[in-house]
């Protein structure tokens, strides 16, 4: 089995597909992100489906890379024989949706073997595959049906499509492979070639719009084209990750659905796509959130379907033996029914930025937002699961409460800066009371920190964000501390544990990576700081993580020298755009989130 990151991603904005270094695509739900598999080798075996195109037998080196700023992968394999290359990727168009695999021979004559094992429902269903007269193949079970196109021949061998075909140079073969519903017409088929022009116009087109980020500019946009990705274009939501199960600890069983958008990334996404000059992609999330979180306060989640849905159901597929045995698989997602405050800050704190970013908004978004903090107000004194979604007791995690602070304050500001109406005052004795809560009960003096939760002795990466969304300013000697505190405590081998899940009592078996994103949270808390060398050195360290076509997971593993987790990780490629931009830009998100010059004095008790 490959390792996580030898995959590559393609894909359509409505879904996605992981190719290995060695030409098999693994991984692909079709139509949505959230839908069943069609190709699930990624957490099984090869039977329950793949499609793999490489050289036939011999030793094979491969190589590959994204062409310039596209999405359009270019995976090249050289044997004794000469050299090929297979140009994977899905173009952009509604209503369809589809795969090309464009094969070019480039030295010598290379023989060559395709094989498409389709299995729908996660790999638990054989589908009923039928030749054409039109030399298509057609393959159906129940709603779903895929159409491949092929311009060499292909005969069934042992409930597999296969080809072999021996290509020499300057010579091209074409496989098209089209999802379409079992019950309408038959699709469109689009000619490859054309389509792989449109699709590098499209991206390439896109990626100009990235402003720049200095040296940092190319790890930047590939960011954002990863990120464009992961956005499902109908709605504008953004998916976590396009996998599920992928393990936060190889062989554990911290395996977790994450083809769902979550609240909490919200302000970090808007800033990044506005800061780079994204402001299509900006307003696109800013609605699918509040057409997500719409309807009574009590009753928002910390997650959502593509398309807001709120029935996230969790189960465990059986018949996947899991990524590397790390079991169960899990679709679904028990976590989108818990009590999180933090995302009530995340929602008052992006509404706020798209304001400030000139963004559109109407009266009914305040309106919303104020019933929100009228909510708050009841519950933000009782104890929830926090940032981690942990599964054991609820406790008063420290963050939740500062980003319930983040919400009344960025409701004062609202009146403050745009004139809104509102009980500003009452807001303010809320604002001051969290305040002191937190610093009262969330702060060891023996260890010179905050703390994961009111009373605890474990520390959380979490609390570095606390200078970031303003609730203290860098220099404040508690947020010193717990910088310093998070250095000498969760710090491996150069990189941030989110907090120790050794001594976490969340009745899960212990044990993940360093998760990525906390990392690069530590290079901003250091360039607040003004340690920016401190910062670029953290940075650039990091950015060394980045498999050989830029993509990140969600957590890095520095014992096994491997990433772990969901890949690739939406949230890794937002903390590492905003750290650019903390380390290259004038105006820095960590100062625009923080507003330390406009912040008022309750945050210096």
């Amino acid at each position: 089995m490959s390792r996580i990151e030898d995959y590559a991603l393609i894909g359509d904005c409505e879904t996605a597909a992981l190719v290995s270094l060695e030409g098999s695509i693994d991984w692909l739900c079709w139509p949505r992100f959230d839908s069943n598999a069609c190709f699930a080798a990624l957490l099984g075996e090869p039977k329950n489906g793949r499609w793999k195109i490489a050289p036939k037998g011999g030793q094979v080196k491969s190589t590959r890379r994204y062409l310039p700023d596209t999405l359009v992968l270019e995976t090249e394999f050289t044997t004794q024989d000469g050299t090929v290359q297979v140009i994977d990727f899905m173009p952009l168009h509604a209503g369809q949706s589809d795969i090309h695999r464009h094969i070019v021979g480039k030295r010598g004559r290379v023989a060559m073997r395709s094989e498409l094992i389709l299995r729908f429902d996660y790999g638990s269903v054989v589908p009923w595959v039928t030749r054409q007269q039109d030399g298509t193949t057609v393959a159906i079970a129940g709603p779903d049906r895929v159409t491949l196109r092929s311009s060499v021949p292909t005969v069934g061998e042992d409930l597999t499509t296969v080809a072999e075909f021996t290509i020499g140079e300057n010579e091209t073969v074409n496989f098209s492979l089209v999802y379409s519903l079992s019950h309408m017409a038959p699709p469109h088929i689009v000619d490859t070639e054309t389509a792989l022009r449109n699709t590098l116009e499209f991206w390439q087109d896109w990626s100009r719009t990235c402003d720049s980020a200095g040296p940092y500019s190319e790890a930047v946009v590939r960011s954002f084209i990863t990120l464009k990705a992961l956005t499902y274009r109908p709605t504008g939501g953004i998916v976590a990750a396009p996998t599920t199960s992928l393990p936060e600890k190889i062989g554990g069983v911290r395996n977790w659905d994450y083809r769902f958008c979550w609240l909490r990334d919200a302000t970090l996404t808007l800033l990044s796509f506005m800061n780079a000059g994204y402001y299509d992609e900006a307003r696109a999330w800013r609605d699918w959130l509040m057409r997500a979180a719409a309807g009574s306060p009590s009753q928002v989640h910390i997650m959502y379907g593509l398309g807001g849905e709120r029935r996230l159901a969790e189960s465990e597929i059986d018949w996947l033996r899991g990524y590397e045995g790390s079991r169960p698989v899990r679709i679904g997602n028990a976590a989108s029914t818990q009590c999180q405050l933090d995302v009530f800050g995340e929602v008052m704190d992006v509404l706020h930025q798209a304001r400030r970013g000139n963004i559109q908004y109407s009266a009914e978004n305040w309106e919303f937002q104020r019933a929100l903090l009228d909510h708050l107000e009841t519950i933000w004194r009782e104890p929830d699961e926090g940032i981690w979604e942990t599964r054991g007791p609820s406790q008063h995690f420290t963050f939740s409460k500062v980003m319930a602070w983040v919400a009344f304050d960025r409701g004062i500001k609202g009146i403050e800066e745009f004139n809104l109406p509102g009980p500003c005052e009452h807001w303010r004795r809320i604002r001051g009371e969290i305040h002191d809560d937190i610093c009262a009960k969330a702060f060891s003096a023996d260890l010179g920190s905050f703390t994961q939760a009111y009373g605890s002795d474990l520390l959380d990466a979490s609390a570095l964000l606390i200078p970031t969304v303003g609730f203290l300013p860098a220099d404040d000697p508690r947020i010193q501390g717990t910088i310093a505190a998070v250095e000498k405590y969760l710090l491996h081998d150069g990189f941030v544990l989110r907090y120790n899940t050794h001594e976490m009592d969340d009745g899960l078996q212990p044990g993940e990576g360093a998760f990525l994103a906390c990392s690069f949270w530590l290079a901003d808390a250091y360039a607040l700081l003004g340690r920016k060398r401190d910062a670029q050195q953290l940075f650039e360290r990091l950015l060394t993580l980045r498999n050989d076509v830029g993509l990140l997971a969600e957590e890095y593993d520095p014992a096994l020298g491997r990433m772990s987790g969901n890949f690739p990780q939406a949230f890794s490629h937002i903390a590492l755009v905003d750290t650019a931009h903390n380390l290259t830009r004038a105006e820095k998100p960590s100062e625009q989130r923080s507003d330390r010059q406009s912040a008022s004095s309750d945050n210096k008790n």
